[in-house]
């Protein structure tokens, strides 16, 4: 009940509406109704409009949630294709890699094979007892004939602020080379920029080699396996008596990767002796002889050598690295990023740096027609 409702009530009840004060109070009464009418029309209307407001915010609010929910869907179906290609990649590299194995594996079986083959030539060829031969010519095919290979140790100087890598596939190299500029991150916002350069090797082309008896050495085999010490002074002692047809002994020494053994003579004179009668009884161990064998020991020359230039496939020289940071984090940094397939990378098979203000020397060795030097 309204305040006028209230007020129509405690009017006095000799106030009727048939008279002139009962009718100006009846005015003035729904005057009062009217205008708190208008009042709560207005506050009605205002909040009409203020609901009609939130229910337009609300359904921009809504359209806006849903045009969102709509694009991180497409984003995360976008995300999962992307996803879904890397995976395809990754895949089709392990199969290639899987395949690059076994070609190795393969390839190593095979250079197993020759190796064993080469040995058995070799112990035919020491088991051959020695005779007279004469040359009458060429009766054969030169392809034939059993190539020479020789593999050398080249030292490779690097400069300061430098580094080499070797790939295991010289495809990945390539890469490199050809991307050139290389951005290497190193964490937060720092990053350095190198530059890949090719690696020229000074290689042999043409080795001549003449080889002959030297009259002072001997080659001792068959020997048992013993205190190398032991068994060095036993043979020292055993040839340098000349009831055994020796003489005194200059040096002696082991050659570790064939287990025989070299004498030196102080005399030229007696070499050829021992040689000649080929299998010598010798006390090596208490109350036991052990027959050896004494060969001619070739010593070799070379007489003609011409080298060439030869670029090394796998590997990349990177120069321009700053010091700015410790020497095996940076390292560590320039191999992961060379390792990443989306920076041209691939598997490393070697890798060395060299800071700035420092000197460092890069070993090539195990040079073959087909696969390159590893560096150390």
């Amino acid at each position: 009940m309204s305040s006028d409702e209230d007020f129509s009530l405690m009017m006095d009840p000799q106030l009727s509406e048939q008279t002139l004060e009962g009718i100006k109070a009846s005015i003035v009464n729904y005057k009062k109704q009217y205008e708190q009418i208008l009042e709560e029309q207005k506050e009605l209307v205002t909040s009409t409009d203020d609901r009609r407001e939130m229910t337009e915010k609300f359904k921009q609010r809504s359209k806006k949630l849903e045009d969102q929910l709509k694009e991180d869907q497409r984003s995360n179906t976008e995300s999962i294709r992307n996803e879904k290609e890397k995976l395809k990649v990754l895949e089709q590299e392990e199969k290639k890699l899987l395949e690059e194995i076994q070609r190795v594996q393969a390839s190593l079986q095979e250079e197993e094979a020759k190796n064993t083959h080469l040995k058995q030539q070799t112990d035919v060829f020491t088991a051959v007892p020695e005779k007279m031969v004469v040359f009458k010519g060429q009766t054969g095919r030169a392809s034939d004939t059993q190539p020479f290979e020789m593999k050398p140790h080249i030292v490779y100087p690097m400069e300061g602020g430098t580094a080499l890598i070797t790939f295991e596939d010289e495809v990945v190299a390539k890469k490199v080379l050809n991307i050139k500029k290389h951005q290497v991150e190193l964490g937060g916002d720092c990053s350095i920029s190198v530059e890949a350069r090719p690696v020229q090797l000074m290689m042999p082309e043409l080795v001549e080699i003449n080889s002959e008896v030297c009259p002072r050495r001997i080659l001792i085999s068959n020997l048992p396996k013993m205190d190398t010490d032991t068994l060095l002074n036993k043979l020292e002692i055993h040839f340098s008596k000349t009831k055994n047809g020796g003489g005194e002994v200059d040096i002696c020494e082991m050659l570790p990767d064939s287990g025989t053994v070299v004498l030196t003579f102080v005399d030229i004179d007696i070499a050829k002796g021992l040689t000649d009668t080929e299998y010598h009884d010798v006390k090596l161990q208490q109350k036991k002889q052990q027959r050896v064998r004494v060969t001619p020991f070739l010593n070799g020359k070379i007489t003609n050598l011409k080298t060439k230039m030869s670029l090394c496939p796998r590997t990349v020289l990177l120069t321009g690295i700053p010091a700015v940071m410790e020497r095996e984090t940076l390292q560590d940094l320039l191999e992961i990023h060379f390792q990443k397939s989306i920076n041209g990378g691939g598997e490393i098979e070697a890798f060395l740096y060299n800071p700035l203000g420092q000197q460092t020397s890069a070993l090539f060795t195990g040079v073959s027609p087909n696969r390159e030097e590893d560096e150390l």
